[in-house]
């Protein structure tokens, strides 16, 4: 053996992985990752050899998989691991460059308890890029049910994976962008400059001097027109613009029948399919150059890959609550868990809707709970869609609340949401509540009396609200769930898509419920386990299967389509309060009518999967079940900017596995079948047994011998 093994020590590149999901093979994302590289990248380790007991066996692990990158990577990853305890330097570089600081650990055993103060963090270094894996991003603590704790890795390939991807295009530059460039990109300003506002006269030329500058130091790959649609001999005419683009002209004013263009578009071309697209340029604030030249860097990156995502994420206001004493608690529903997931892979921007705009280098807007929204609010995600982006919106009809009077949880109805608005694009969310025996069990503290003694445990009781969605319930052919294998919406709503509206679109019903499921209109939540033992709740209605979350792609229309634009209408009713004739702002882009048809909507039926406080229960009962829903945001992020590239490795050990659910029928028959099984083994044993003993001859001793 020792032979075979220094025989065998120089073929790296010999892997034989036989676990389901190669959890122990580099998958093909991250070869393809290392094997682009231009620049050498540093994979270093910092670990202490003295450290926790648990944490002992897990450096082996790391230490193997980065050597792992650093084969795969071809002489272009440098992989290391430094112990700073008893390196000065690499202690001070690590604390002072990189904010590496070393973690407590409280250690015991039978004769003392002390702390020690370990490293176990790996830096991802990338040209001037660098990012840092700590503890927690790492490892996984588990507690049993013995009191003792499990300690792995999370997803040790995926965290270093993403965390390289992250560097490497945050490094990218819009000058290497043009210069991969096999199409050049066109940007065209479209301007009506005899009857634009005097406030924005000097805006056509401002355009010009910065992309005439990006075209002179893009070697050819970029190039500007300016089209005055009004002039004699005109590239395109106002009517070729609407037809075109579907965009309308601004009004100048009020009751004017003079308007203006002032609308800028980006050409490209579709490096998967050839074909040519068109996207909305628009600065974000008051146009200046620095403004003009952010908006088009950001439509290049938009229409590109190689480049770090900003993902712009909206949620409600944190509000606190207040008990039945009428003393302030912290807000309920907060959702730290999401942006610190989103954060590893992508830019995460926070984003205020009553601007009535979404900034302009954010490539996917996620809006969390949308309720209390008014019109700006509306116009900015309906504009945003109809300039081609993609919004995910997690929106039941729903939301969570505190029962100040019982001291429980408790539901109401969203207010000022987006229910018409996604209506009109032919997807309703339902005003009622999805109930499936197929559930995410709730924790109830119960009391048990032993003895003279009372007793506080959790109980798990069914709890039809958690609807759990088993892979017969998701759409394999789409990558957003097709790896997953369990996920869980609370407090759900029915999503439903028009098939008149969609009819030109590509859908999907990524998540649909059990066939058992039934609606509910009764915001009372709290289960009746005296009256409905099984439940706690009555089934009502119907029994089908509800579809949860649908996915769109495709050309959408603008549910402010001959409508004003909400960004007006403050200037005139201000105008109209003094008397004056409403004037509108002047304006930089009018109203989009249309959408291209790279436009993506996600609609998840639920207000509340992702809050913290759902996370919490979840993990009372399976620390990382909730995980899956998280799972489910960062595949809906992925599909939605159109980088799948971590999708498979991400389930690899990030989501819980769960079991098949059984019916009462098949329970009973698995457990029959155990006690069959073992009763079978018995008789089997017994019966081996007796033919053994009648297969047995007596010792009988030779003659003379027993005299002798």
């Amino acid at each position: 053996m020792l032979a075979l093994n220094l025989w065998l020590y120089p073929l790296n590149g010999l892997r034989l992985d036989l676990t389901s999901q190669h959890e122990y093979s580099l998958s093909r994302t991250t070869k393809e990752l290392l094997a682009g590289l231009n620049e050498p990248l540093t994979l270093r380790a910092y670990v202490s050899q003295k450290t926790h007991p648990l944490l002992a066996p897990l450096q082996p692990q790391l230490e193997d998989l980065l050597r792992e990158y650093e084969i795969a990577g071809r002489g272009k990853v440098i992989a290391e691991v430094v112990d700073p305890t008893t390196d000065v330097d690499k202690e001070t570089e690590a604390n002072q460059t990189y904010g590496i600081q070393a973690t407590p650990f409280q250690v015991s055993d039978r004769y003392e308890a002390s702390v020690i103060n370990a490293y176990f963090d790996v830096l991802v270094r990338y040209g001037d890029q660098s990012d840092v894996l700590n503890f927690q991003d790492l490892i996984e603590v588990e507690p049993q049910r013995d009191g003792s704790v499990d300690v792995h890795f999370r997803n040790l390939e995926y965290d270093l994976t993403s965390a390289i991807k992250k560097a490497v295009y945050g490094f990218q530059s819009v000058d290497a962008l043009l210069a991969s460039l096999s199409e050049p990109v066109k940007l065209t300003l479209y301007a009506t400059t005899a009857s634009l506002p005097q406030s924005l006269a000097d805006t056509p030329e401002t355009i010009r001097t910065v992309a005439e500058d990006m075209a002179a130091k893009s070697g050819g790959k970029f190039t500007f027109e300016l089209v005055d649609p009004d002039a004699a001999g005109a590239a395109m005419t106002r009517q070729q613009i609407f037809d075109t683009y579907k965009l309308r002209p601004i009004a100048a004013s009020l009751f004017s029948d003079q308007s203006y263009y002032l609308d800028m578009i980006m050409e490209t071309t579709d490096p998967a399919t050839g074909q040519a697209q068109w996207r909305l340029v628009t600065p974000a604030n008051e146009v200046t150059e620095a403004s003009v030249r952010t908006a088009i860097e950001a439509a290049l990156k938009q229409s590109s890959t190689g480049f770090l995502q900003i993902v712009g994420l909206w949620t409600p206001p944190e509000t606190p609550t207040q008990d039945m004493f009428g003393q302030t608690q912290p807000a309920l529903r907060t959702w730290r868990q999401v942006r610190q997931m989103l954060s590893q892979d992508y830019t995460v921007q926070t984003v205020d809707l009553s601007t009535g705009q979404v900034p302009p280098e954010v490539n996917v807007l996620v809006v969390v709970s949308p309720q209390g929204l008014d019109d700006r609010a509306r116009f900015a995600i309906d504009q945003y869609l109809m300039r081609g982006g993609s919004v995910v919106v997690a929106a039941g009809s729903y939301t969570l609340s505190f029962d100040q009077f019982s001291g429980g949880l408790a539901v109401t109805p969203v207010e000022d949401g987006l229910a018409d608005m996604l209506s009109y694009y032919g997807i309703t969310v339902e005003q009622s509540l999805v109930m499936d025996p197929q559930n995410e069990p709730f924790p109830v503290e119960v009391e048990r009396n032993i003895g003279d003694t009372v007793v506080r445990e959790l109980q798990a009781i069914d709890y039809p609200f958690f609807v759990d969605i088993r892979a017969d319930g998701m759409d394999k052919t789409q990558p957003i769930v097709g790896q997953l294998n369990a996920v869980t919406l609370n407090w759900a709503s029915p999503v439903k898509l028009d098939a008149a509206k969609n009819a030109d679109r590509e859908t999907s019903v990524l998540l649909k419920s059990s066939a058992r499921a039934w609606l509910r209109t009764d915001t009372n939540i709290q289960p009746d386990l005296q009256t409905y033992p099984d439940i706690g709740f009555a089934v009502e209605g119907e029994r089908a299967s509800q579809p949860l979350a649908v996915a769109v792609r495709g050309s959408f229309e603008s549910y402010f389509k001959d409508k004003a634009s909400p960004l007006t209408q403050p200037v005139e009713a201000a105008a109209a309060a003094e008397g004056a004739t409403p004037t509108p702002a002047a304006q930089t882009s009018g109203v989009v009518e249309s959408s291209p048809d790279t436009a993506r909507l996600v609609v998840i039926g639920s207000n509340d999967f992702l809050t913290d406080v759902v996370f919490q229960i979840s993990a009372s009962m399976t620390p990382n079940r909730y995980l899956n829903s998280l799972s489910f945001l960062q595949n809906t992020v992925d599909w939605s900017v159109e980088d799948l590239d971590l999708l498979g490795i991400r389930s690899r050990g990030q989501v819980t596995r769960v079991l098949d659910p059984l019916k009462p029928g098949q329970e009973r028959l698995w457990e029959i079948a155990n006690y069959g099984l073992a009763l079978a083994a018995l008789v089997g044993l017994g019966v081996m047994w007796n033919v053994r003993r009648r297969n047995e001859r007596p010792i009988i001793p030779e003659p003379g011998k027993e005299a002798a």
